[in-house]
């Protein structure tokens, strides 16, 4: 039978981040990819030019189509832009029951554009973690949602705690804005920590990050991983985006989607 991950997130007319990494990363992973887009961005490897938000009722109306036909094994949240989709978003996952949660807290693009609105924060906390299987926040995402500077890894894994009494199983702070020689993923399932370490690699092409590994992760959830083998699978999956880079682009350009299967190392 066929997996089925649905993204829950906005458009990125670049293709690098959003719903479109989304999906190329479900193909890459063998699992049929859904979407229901919550804003449209004009922007490419130099920033953010606009973000236009979708309005509520058509990102419910996408989501009761995806739940009459089509029940996804997993699904991901990804730039969900306000706390009036935030919380449309979580009452239709509780509604409905759909387990496998992955939450990428996206709050601000590589170029600095923010692409979610501060009254969204709270609505994060309340309504979203508490339904998330995983929660994936970068450093500075973890930092607004938790009000902490972490700065070092005792105060990110004080943070994890956090999330997790917010709700999330399992929580990923992802190291690449950390300023250790190695890059350090840190996870946190309520008991134990996990540090899933990696070389830092030397570039700018690095858009869609977040994206893709919470994508990974998803994919992973929705084929029957644990979810501890979900995040570590994830974890080669974007290593090696960004290690075999593609270079288009003359800002932050898109990791390479491709590069796990080429690679040879499956699925």
């Amino acid at each position: 039978m066929v997996a089925k991950v649905l993204t829950i997130a906005g458009s990125d007319s670049g293709g690098g981040a959003g719903i479109q990494a989304d999906i190329k990363t479900f193909q890459e992973l063998d699992v049929y990819g859904m979407s229901a887009i919550t804003a449209l961005t004009a922007q490419n490897t130099l920033g953010v030019q606009s973000v236009y938000p979708i309005p509520v009722d058509m990102v419910l109306e996408q989501l009761h189509s995806i739940a009459e036909d089509l029940r996804p094994d997993a699904l991901k949240t990804g730039m969900l832009f306000s706390s009036v989709i935030i919380e449309a978003v979580a009452g239709k996952i509780a509604e409905h029951g759909w387990g496998n949660v992955v939450v990428d807290p996206v709050m601000i693009a590589k170029g600095g554009a923010r692409l979610l609105q501060e009254d969204a924060i709270r609505a994060i906390r309340e309504k979203l973690l508490p339904l998330a299987t995983v929660t994936t926040p970068n450093i500075p995402e973890a930092e607004v949602l938790t009000e902490m500077t972490l700065d070092r890894i005792d105060r990110r894994k004080e943070a994890a705690r956090m999330l997790h009494r917010l709700g999330s199983s399992y929580v990923v702070i992802k190291g690449g804005h950390g300023e250790e020689d190695e890059l350090i993923d840190l996870v946190y399932d309520g008991s134990s920590f996990l540090e899933l370490k990696s070389m830092r690699i030397d570039t700018r092409h690095t858009h869609g990050t977040g994206c893709t590994f919470a994508a990974a992760i998803a994919a992973g959830l929705a084929k029957g991983c644990t979810a501890e083998d979900a995040i570590v699978t994830a974890k080669r999956f974007i290593h090696l985006a960004i290690e075999i880079e593609l270079g288009i682009g003359s800002g932050h350009g898109p990791t390479n989607h491709w590069a796990y299967r080429k690679a040879g190392v499956g699925v």
